[in-house]
Formats: C-alpha cells, sequence, structure tokens
C-alpha cells in the first residue's frame, strides 16, 4: 500500500529505488529490487475516466489487465459493454465498489474520472489573529492537486482547523461539544442552521436550504450504543455537497465506508494522525477516499515549534507473587486484563501523580473499575462512557482553568478532546496491542505549553507478561516517528 501511496503522489519506482540504494545500510536483495518495481508498475494500468460519449468507463494501458478484471467473477457484473480493446463502460453508482475490487485482485484503479459541483456556499474565513501554517498550507496544494485522498498530520497540530478552512461536511469522532464551535471562525452563509449532527459524535457541515435533510442510512455511534441518522449521500436539504472530509478516517466503521463507496462523484478528505487500521482496513481508505496526499512527520513538526517535545518513559512493575500466580493460571482470555489492572500499577500511579503535583495530569486506562479505583484513591474526577457530555465539559472547563489539576479518563479521550495545558499522562492499561491508540494518547499532550516546557508520557507495563507484549506493539508507530520510550524500573520512580 505505501508503494502504491507513492505512486500515486507522483514518485516512480527509479527514484524509489534510488532512494533506498542510497540510505540502506546494506545492500539491498536484487529480489527487493525487481519486487518494488513491479508492484508500483500495477498502479494506473487501469484507469477511470469520463468519456463525453460513454460516460464513466476504465482504459487500460495493458490489454491482458483489462481482459483478466474483466473476466472476474465479482467485477463483470459492475461493467457495461467493451467500447474496444482497451475501454469497457463502468456503471456509474458502482465507480467504488469497482476501486475496491481492483484493489484486492492487485491492480489499483487511477481514478480520473472528475467530479461533480456542489451546490454554491459563499463562505470566507475570518483568520484575525490567526493564519496557517506553512505545513497546512502545502497540505492544501498538494489535496487540491490530487482532487481526493488522505492528508496524515500530528496530534496537536490543529487539523480540525485546518480541515474546516475546507469543508462543507465534516464527519467528526469528538467531543460534540467541544469540536463543534472551536475551530476557526467562518465568515459568510454558514449558519447554525447549516451544522447538522451526523449521529454520535459526528459532525455534518452542509448547505441548507432551510428543509429538513433526508436521513436514510443509519450509522452507529463511537460506541456503537445507539443508531443515529445521517444525511443521504451527498446531500444535505436539497443542496449536493461538493468536498466531504472525514476526520479520524483510520476509524471509519464499515457502514461509513458502504455509504462512501456511493460518493466517488465528490471530493473526498480523509484526516487522521495515525494511518494504520488494526482491522488491516488501510486498503479501503485507499480505494474509497483516495490515497496519501500529505503526510507531515510528527518530529518535523515539533521540531518547527507548532507541537511540544514529549518524553516517552515505560515504567515496568512486577507483579506481586500471589497476582503472579493468579496470571499463570488464568485461561487465555483473561490474562491481559489480570495484568494491567494490577494493584501494584495503582498505588505507582499514586507515586507518580505525587511526583508531579501541581502540573496539569491525565489517567488514561481501558477498564472502568481500575479506573474507579484510581479515581477514589486520587480524589479525582472520571470521565468514561456514561458521563454525560455536560459533565464531561463542566470537567474539561475546570481542568482547563486550572481548577482541576488530575483528570482520570477511559478510552472516550482517545481522540479530539481539547486540553492544550496537558502535560502529563499516565497510561495504565489499554486496548491490547493498538499502535492508533497509543499514538492517540501521547497526543492529548502534544499542544505546545506557555512556557515551552516538555510533555511527559509514562506507559505502566507488567514485567514478563502480556501486557509487556501489547505494549511493544503499540509503540511500534510512535517509533517509526522517531520516539524512543526510555525503560525505567518502577522501583527507580523518585519518592514524590
Amino acid at each position: 500500500m505505501g508503494l502504491w501511496n507513492a505512486r500515486a503522489a507522483g514518485l516512480d519506482a527509479e527514484k524509489v529505488l534510488d532512494t533506498l540504494l542510497r540510505y540502506s545500510r546494506f545492500p539491498v536483495p536484487h529480489s527487493l529490487l525487481i519486487d518494488i518495481e513491479e508492484t508500483m508498475s500495477r498502479y494506473g494500468r487501469l484507469r477511470l475516466e469520463k468519456d463525453p460519449q460513454h460516460g464513466l468507463v476504465m482504459r487500460t494501458t495493458d490489454y491482458p489487465v483489462l481482459e483478466e478484471v474483466s473476466r472476474a467473477k465479482k467485477i463483470a457484473p459492475l461493467l457495461g459493454p467493451r467500447i474496444d480493446g482497451e475501454t469497457v463502460v463502468v456503471h456509474s453508482s458502482q465507480r467504488g465498489q469497482l476501486k475496491q475490487l481492483l484493489l484486492k485482485l492487485g491492480w489499483p484503479a487511477e481514478d480520473l474520472a472528475g467530479y461533480v459541483d456542489g451546490t454554491p456556499h459563499l463562505i470566507a474565513l475570518n483568520e484575525d489573529g490567526w493564519h496557517l501554517r506553512p505545513y497546512q498550507k502545502l497540505a492544501t496544494e498538494n489535496f487540491w492537486a490530487g482532487g481526493s485522498g488522505v492528508v496524515v498530520l500530528p496530534c496537536g497540530a490543529a487539523r480540525p482547523w485546518w480541515g474546516r478552512s475546507h469543508g462543507y461536511e465534516l464527519h467528526h469522532h469528538a467531543d460534540p461539544g467541544d469540536q463543534h464551535g472551536r475551530g476557526p471562525a467562518m465568515e459568510g452563509r454558514t449558519p447554525q442552521a447549516d451544522v447538522a449532527d451526523g449521529g454520535g459524535d459526528r459532525r455534518v457541515f452542509g448547505r441548507g436550504q432551510g428543509s429538513p435533510a433526508r436521513h436514510d442510512r443509519d450509522l452507529p455511534g463511537p460506541d456503537h450504543q445507539a443508531r443515529r441518522p445521517l444525511p443521504a449521500p451527498g446531500t444535505r436539504g436539497r443542496a449536493r455537497l461538493g468536498l466531504i472530509i472525514y476526520d479520524e478516517v483510520h476509524l471509519l466503521p464499515a457502514p461509513i465506508f458502504r455509504m462512501t463507496a456511493d460518493l466517488q462523484a465528490r471530493r473526498r478528505l480523509g484526516l487522521t494522525a495515525t494511518l494504520v487500521r488494526e482491522d488491516g482496513r488501510e486498503g479501503e481508505v485507499f480505494s474509497l477516499i483516495g490515497p496519501k496526499r500529505y503526510d507531515a512527520p510528527w518530529k518535523d513538526i515539533e521540531a518547527q515549534g507548532y507541537i511540544a517535545p514529549a518524553d516517552c518513559v515505560e515504567v515496568r512493575v512486577d507483579l506481586p507473587r500471589d497476582e503472579r500466580v493468579a496470571y499463570a493460571m488464568a485461561e487465555d482470555a483473561d490474562k491481559y486484563r489480570l495484568c494491567a489492572t494490577s494493584e501494584t500499577k495503582t498505588h505507582l500511579v499514586e507515586q507518580l501523580v505525587a511526583l508531579h503535583q501541581g502540573e496539569p495530569l491525565l489517567v488514561i486506562g481501558q477498564y472502568i473499575d481500575q479506573l474507579d479505583e484510581i479515581g477514589e484513591r486520587l480524589d479525582a474526577p472520571v470521565i468514561k462512557g456514561d458521563t454525560t457530555v455536560k459533565v464531561r465539559q463542566k470537567l474539561f472547563d475546570a481542568f482547563r482553568a486550572g481548577d482541576i489539576k488530575t483528570l482520570v479518563v477511559s478510552k472516550v479521550a482517545n481522540f479530539s478532546i481539547d486540553l492544550p495545558e496537558a502535560s502529563v499522562a499516565i497510561q495504565v492499561s489499554g486496548s491490547f496491542g493498538s499502535r492508533q491508540e497509543e499514538a492517540q494518547r501521547l497526543g492529548r499532550l502534544l499542544r505546545p505549553k506557555q512556557d515551552g516546557r516538555a510533555a511527559r508520557f509514562y506507559s505502566l507495563v507488567a514485567r514478563d507478561t502480556l501486557d509487556q507484549d501489547f505494549a511493544a506493539k503499540r509503540q511500534r508507530f510512535l517509533a517509526e516517528q522517531g520516539y524512543a520510550y526510555r525503560i525505567m524500573d518502577a522501583k527507580d520512580v523518585p519518592a514524590g
């Protein structure tokens, strides 16, 4: 997928191979060089184009490839008559599904069929007191040059603000009372009535016409506990959308993918800080949203001063004998919970909170009973799934104002909460080996601090258990971004 993203970005195999040979420490196997060249050559041999007479067509520069895919059992029903040896008609409603299936066959299509114009929506950004940063401007140029695709910006790099400078429709997996209204001001015809609740924590920005939107699709909320309606594909009231923005695109659930397959004639922008999916569906993002158009390395943005530097520390604890025996005898399904919720971690949290007394601090975990106990020990409020939006917002506001120094939060705080002064986070448990969760939790700390101090991210890990194995997996994405974890024994943590 990375090679096809590179090819879509305009890089050819020759440049990729030259870079690999130049910087590789050891000789590169010849077989690998051949594989890279042949893999990259697959992208673009099939192209989707708009024909003035026949509408949507698929053309090829390689006749045997077109013959192969045209005879595929699942693809044949999506195609119309053959125009000539290199061109076949495509049913316009099947544009997205065809791209998905071609990707699975190993022949990703280059989509050059263009887009429909949306209903004119006159807006202008009020840039009084702020402006787009250089990397945001570069991301804008790359996206519009490509038409559709994904932009990857680090946590804390003002991704939603940048996205709103583009958008008509925005799917948020954010706290509704938090991001809604915290983006850049928009002047012109963007009244409150043009902002629809897309269900759960998603927000849809559209050109309202004073009539209710048609709701014919139900999509699950972020916790999959409720089902709420979204506007019909490509519409908002009687308006037709020209651009759709998907925030946290790496989290798109299957129903959104199905809806997006029907929206291939609209420009699509995916936003994320971590373009990794634990379900292996990166291909869905590539084929339906588009290839990666811009990827800002976290450390580069840190060097420019736009996100705070961070010190990542893995603190390893030893399980007491009774917990170690219980872990050894437990069923496989119970092992991680037992080691992740060790009482030893709770004592260590108290020690670390005392060490950072007075600093804005988050304790983050997976298991509610563990978090409730920690909250009681620290006399700190706990924010979890059943905490109402009103209460969450009240606690977040108190934290921002400095009235509350410590918050205990569950995974509901993994995404899109705006706590710019949080400088310390203590992770006690997580979603097994999730790379994206690790990065998103660190991201809660990366807003630049007014006094310039670095953030501190502690991950508490039970030694010689599944907790340690999962921790190694969780850290891979951040390691690729240049973050190195210091390993510390719990016995070496200074007393508060």
